[in-house]
């Protein structure tokens, strides 16, 4: 394994690829910029490169020095459709698109971690697949990645299979948290269109008004939650969009509103679908309007298989020490499309803290918030988290 010594002499780099990373970041599943950067970051080492067909991903193997298995690490490299607040001196060129969710982060640590390990290749019973994938936001890259075939990149399917997670709020820098089974929720998006008729505001009877269905939508959503999801296995339903109409005196054809929908649970995620769909067709009959219901289940639960999460934390405290490494008491509602990775092989999903020291982690504005903010120590601290949990799953492998 290894220790923060061992990335000193990759910080400076390292925290400069998170910089020029940053100054530039890049959205969906097309980020020739941040490809570009990658590669040449990782030139000269001895990896087998290949690049996606698909979309702007990169897929390095490194050979290990002894006959063994594979496993894979993950960073995901695209940004968010906001307006950075940040105040850095390295802050977006790009307007309206920021690494508010710490990507970068992710992205120049996997580069650390191939630094890292290429040192000791000869050392390494087995292989190292390392994931660079765009489109962790909403666009599903890494389902896309294992449909072009990055789980069996370096020959067979990775026996194991870990990423990681910045975190500018909760957990302070240098601080590891991780947990047995479900770790973060399946995230939904719903689209209700309500069709009714247009008129006059000072005649609603001669027409047939679809806000105030909408609105009632909007509300007994809310209830129905509350009374489908059990307590312990919790939902969240949040309407983060309404539009009707155009003027204050006129009834509109149409509304719609959007929401997302977290779940922690395959039988509590189909149970919410369910009811949705029911509670919303069943007050458009009641109000005689015409509904279209467009859900959409983007990514499932992301669950760590629990061996490998005892793994990993065990490793972890190897490495950090038992107080700055901890088993996370419940799942965050937050989704992640590594979910996709750990459907398909066992695996680990952790958080990395990156609070800035004298930041209170409690009030600290939280990732994908235009304030968000980063220390840049924690590039090279996540660098080794990653580099660690592939030599020493090698290693027991091996053992």
């Amino acid at each position: 394994m290894f220790s923060f010594v061992d990335a000193l002499p990759l910080a400076e780099r390292l925290i400069g690829l998170r910089h020029a990373l940053h100054r530039e970041p890049e959205l969906g599943l097309d980020l020739p910029l941040s490809q570009a950067k990658v590669l040449a970051a990782l030139d000269g080492l001895p990896l087998e490169i290949s690049t996606g067909k698909a979309l702007t991903s990169v897929t390095a193997v490194l050979r290990g020095g002894r006959p063994g298995p594979a496993v894979l690490l993950r960073g995901d490299m695209d940004a968010l459709p906001v307006q950075e607040e940040s105040g850095l001196d390295f802050a977006s060129a790009i307007p309206g698109v920021m690494h508010a969710c710490g990507h970068d982060i992710h992205t120049s640590a996997l580069v650390g971690a191939a630094h890292l390990l290429a040192l000791r290749r000869e050392e390494l019973a087995g292989d190292v697949v390392f994931m660079f994938q765009p489109g962790e936001e909403g666009q599903r890259g890494a389902k896309v990645m294992i449909e072009e075939g990055v789980l069996d990149a370096a020959g067979d399917r990775v026996i194991a299979a870990y990423a990681i997670h910045a975190a500018a709020t909760m957990l302070p820098l240098g601080v590891v948290a991780t947990r047995p089974g479900t770790i973060l929720a399946a995230s939904d998006s719903v689209t209700v269109t309500v069709h009714g008729k247009g008129g006059h505001g000072s005649s609603p009877h001669l027409a047939v008004d679809p806000v105030p269905a909408l609105c009632e939508m909007v509300t007994a959503l809310q209830t129905m939650v509350t009374r489908t999801a059990d307590a312990f296995d919790p939902a969240v339903l949040t309407v983060g969009s309404i539009h009707a109409g155009s003027a204050f005196n006129v009834i509109p054809e149409t509304g719609t509103f959007q929401a997302t929908v977290r779940t922690f649970s395959p039988q509590t995620h189909q149970a919410i679908q369910a009811g949705v769909k029911r509670v919303v067709q069943g007050i458009a009959d009641a109000h005689g309007v015409r509904v279209e219901i467009d859900y959409q289940a983007n990514y499932p639960v992301t669950v760590n298989d629990p061996a490998e999460a005892a793994f990993a934390l065990d490793t972890m405290r190897e490495i950090i020490g038992p107080q700055r490494a901890f088993e996370a008491p419940r799942p965050v509602a937050g989704a992640e499309d590594f979910s996709f990775v750990l459907e398909q092989v066992p695996g680990a999903y952790l958080m990395v803290g990156a609070v800035p020291p004298g930041t209170d982690p409690a009030t600290a504005p939280m990732n994908h918030a235009p304030q968000a903010i980063f220390d840049d120590r924690s590039v090279p601290e996540a660098a080794v988290v990653l580099a660690s949990l592939a030599a020493a799953r090698l290693r027991k492998a091996a053992s």
